[in-house]
């Protein structure tokens, strides 16, 4: 026995040898040491990249044949692994490495010892550049020329990418890359965000191996909503969580195991903090910091930014910096209360950058520790638009009031003074310190058609492939660069071919060609901007733009026909202070011409400048859940995170719910909720009573309260609420009823005409992210959920709600 033994291993080790021998099957592929065929030579333009053919054997005993060698897909030779990472509405003028306020050490650090562009552009909102930058191609050519929650049926705005553009992660992943994202992802359909999708355009199918965030454009940092892949999970519980650090973590130990377990495959990282979008969540030690920094105000600031972007050589020296918008008031002429509150929301805001820029430091360290950082190309860029005003002229404690456009009172907010930035608060900044972060440009976040809204500083370092360290990059570049210049230095092309169908001719343009030649004429020369109605284009230096609408007026300034145009030769005039359409009559038109010409051709047109009928499903002609006729849904326990076009829209309605249950002693918990702490409503048990709570803005909470208790049993809860009508955000009168009788009944003066949240979203049986009410011990229900049905009664159309903006 002890010899056949012996024999066998023999054998074994004899066929591991033969293994290595050539294949029946001559390829031109080269053969690796281990009988691998190394994918050098192959067709990388139609993916997904084709295996060879099988061979076939006609010997029947396997010990009379050679096998095959086995085939894997790898990336090109000495490929650089990639990270980009994307700040969220950090304006140009927001860190110190561009003459801003904020200090980021890592930041700095990769721009001493890399590429700093101060000529590269975004969209003015997050989605388009997002779509831009994950793909190579313009925001409309993607259809996602506006954020998914103002997605209509027309193409550009559908919000559903099309099968002839894939995604840059994609693109890697078949090319051999290890994929990653981690933060925020707003890319995807609202009414596809559900367990029940589709998740096509989910982030793992859009190229991610492994995907660690939160969908939608905005997250509660102390208390997110998490998916890990297509699986929403509770958040972790340890002293001092913030999502930030948290996803963090999860990168740091993504990458440390994809190099432990294949050191030789290259790694695509996308890194998308929620910061700095409000809420601005800073962990105190990091506003402390700037206590006192902002006490001069905005007006010091743009002034001393822009001095120090001079002597940096962020901006020419010759830069003028041009008036404020009129609507923001002079410092001087606030109140010492409303200097103090605004003071402190900016320290809050700066305490953010800089803390995200510490979480980013723990990456790029980790990437160093393996020995991977001087193959690894970094983009970072600081910012997906400019610095946001969406905050108003006061700032907010809730950034929820600015989307039913109620406003908030200073003396109010100043008793949040001390907690502002903590759990307490989901703050925004007053618009004031958009414009100086903005500096030196006038305009923000929202408005494509000033470099307020647009210019954000890009860091390259690659300290394998580009040999210039801390030296200034002018060339124009646009997001939409980012993917072409991924393809071009990793040697892998943008695909003609996938799955069978065409693909579009790449739209943005390789910065490669700057890496090591800062005096290379730009290769960018054309490039349009839109969103709602704010527009322009750009061509060698010329810039024709109109300011159509502002994110702190309710109205446009113009109609879309009446629009006034500007000319600008940003070659001269870095912060577009001196508009030359007047004596430039030709040029102007001739760019007008231009403008349409792009804009034709990359689905911009017809442009649509609504704010509030887009808001609204139906209006907009974007599919929901809600089909059109459906007026209920029957939900089951344990569903969860269902969010805008998914869960039935509660506002400006009369509306029932109706719980199949069963409680035991002391029932406790939530039936159904939709919100959180800082808006929105919940029907559940407490105490064995049923209880409804509408929780209005955080600002005021109503609760209709049971005068009896329930039995133990099954039960059929009903809530129903009478709405008056008359208008947007009217009140109503709800009632509770048990087995048909009545239990409780009380009066909503006032509900939300716009939306509750798109963080804190809709669940049944409990209450995720931060809560409507008080439930006790926990918001878990402790019985048995059958059903609950949601049956909306009759909607109005609201004429006065906010515009849904991120």
């Amino acid at each position: 026995m002890k010899n056949r033994l012996i024999q066998l291993f023999m054998i074994s080790g004899l066929l591991a040898f033969f293994a290595c021998g050539p294949s029946q099957n001559e390829s031109d592929s080269e053969i690796g040491a281990e009988g691998i065929e190394i994918s050098e030579g192959i067709d990388r333009t139609i993916l997904p990249i084709k295996h060879p053919e099988r061979v076939r054997y006609s010997e029947l005993d396997v010990r009379n044949t050679t096998p095959p060698p086995k085939f894997e897909v790898t990336a090109p030779k000495d490929a650089p692994n990639v990270v980009i990472i994307l700040m969220d509405d950090m304006g140009f003028a927001v860190p110190e490495t561009f003459g801003g306020p904020a200090y980021m050490p890592t930041l700095d650090r990769l721009a001493k010892n890399g590429l700093t562009y101060n000529r590269f552009h975004t969209t003015a909102l997050c989605t388009p550049t997002r779509a831009a930058l994950l793909t190579g191609y313009n925001p409309h050519s993607v259809n996602l020329g506006i954020i998914t929650e103002l997605a209509t049926s027309y193409p550009g705005y559908t919000s559903i990418r099309p099968q002839s553009i894939t995604p840059l992660a994609e693109v890697l992943r078949q090319n051999g890359y290890s994929t990653a994202q981690f933060g925020k992802s707003h890319e995807t359909p609202t009414w596809e965000k559900s367990s029940n999708g589709p998740q096509d355009r989910w982030p793992t199918h859009s190229g991610f191996e492994k995907f660690y965030g939160f969908l939608g454009g905005i997250t509660n940092n102390w208390a997110p909503v998490i998916y890990d892949g297509v699986t929403m999970i509770e958040t972790p519980s340890y002293p001092g969580y913030h999502f930030t650090n948290d996803m963090t973590n999860q990168a740091v130990s993504w990458v440390n195991k994809q190099q432990a377990l294949q050191p030789d495959k290259p790694f695509f990282i996308y890194y998308a903090p929620g910061a700095t979008r409000a809420p601005h969540h800073a962990p105190k030690e990091y506003s402390a910091k700037y206590k006192g920094k902002f006490d001069k105000g905005w007006d010091v600031l743009r002034e001393e930014t822009l001095e120090r972007q001079k002597k940096l050589g962020i901006v020419p020296a010759n830069t003028i910096l041009p008036p404020k918008p009129e609507q923001i008031q002079d410092w001087a002429d606030l109140s010492p209360v409303e200097q103090k509150l605004f003071a402190r929301q900016m320290e809050v805001f700066a305490g953010f950058a800089e803390h995200t820029d510490h979480e980013i430091g723990r990456l790029i360290d980790a990437i160093e520790e393996m020995g991977e950082l001087d193959n690894t190309i970094i983009f970072f860029i600081a910012g997906d638009n400019g610095s946001s005003a969406e905050g108003q002229q006061t700032g907010m404690f809730n950034e929820w009031t600015y989307f039913n456009r109620v406003k908030e009172n200073v003396d109010d907010m100043m008793k949040l003074y001390d907690e502002w930035g903590t759990e307490s608060t989901i703050p925004h900044m007053a618009s004031g310190w958009a414009v100086a972060t903005n500096s030196p440009f006038t305009w923000t976040k929202q408005m494509a058609s000033d470099f307020g809204g647009t210019r954000n500083g890009m860091v390259v370092h690659w300290p394998k492939g580009i040999k210039s360290k801390g030296e200034m990059r002018n060339q124009f570049g646009f997001v939409a660069d980012v993917a072409p210049t991924v393809y071009e230095v990793t040697g892998i092309p943008s695909p003609k071919m996938v799955n069978g169908i065409a693909q579009d001719p790449i739209e943005g343009t390789s910065l490669a060609y700057s890496f090591n030649n800062g005096d290379a004429p730009e290769q960018h020369t054309v490039q349009y901007f839109e969103i709602g109605g704010n527009r322009a284009v750009y061509q060698d230096g010329w810039y024709a733009r109109t300011i159509h609408q502002a994110p702190f007026l309710p109205e446009p300034f113009n109609t879309l026909q009446n629009d006034v145009w500007e000319l600008y030769n940003t070659k001269e005039d870095f912060s577009l202070s001196n508009d030359l359409s007047q004596k430039e009559p030709q040029k102007l038109k001739d760019m007008q011409s231009l403008f349409m010409k792009e804009a034709e051709k990359y689905h911009v047109l017809p442009i649509d400048d609504r704010t509030v009928e887009r808001m609204i499903a139906e209006v907009a002609g974007r599919p929901t859940v809600m089909a059109p006729g459906r007026t209920s849904m029957k939900l089951t326990k344990d569903m969860k995170g269902l969010g805008v076009d998914v869960f039935p829209n509660l506002q400006n309605t009369s509306y029932t719910i109706t719980a199949e249950v069963e409680v035991g002693p002391g029932g406790n918990g939530v039936l159904v909720c939709q919100g959180g702490r800082f808006g929105g409503l919940s029907f559940y048990v407490k105490n064995g009573k049923p209880f409804f709570t509408y929780n209005f803005l955080g600002l005021n909470s109503t609760t209709i309260s049971s005068t009896q208790t329930l039995a133990p049993g099954k039960h059929t809860l009903v809530y129903d609420f009478k709405y008056d009508g008359g208008g947007p955000g009217r009140g109503g009168v709800g009632t509770i009823t048990v087995d048909g009788q009545k239990f409780g009944e009380g009066r909503i003066e006032r509900t939300q005409p716009g939306i509750f949240s798109v963080v804190d979203l809709a669940d049944v049986g409990v209450d995720l992210g931060t809560v409507v009410a008080d439930y006790g011990t926990s918001s878990k229900f402790n019985g048995n959920i059958k059903n609950v049905t949601i049956q909306r009664i009759a909607a109005t159309v609201p004429s006065e709600a906010p515009a849904i903006i991120d």
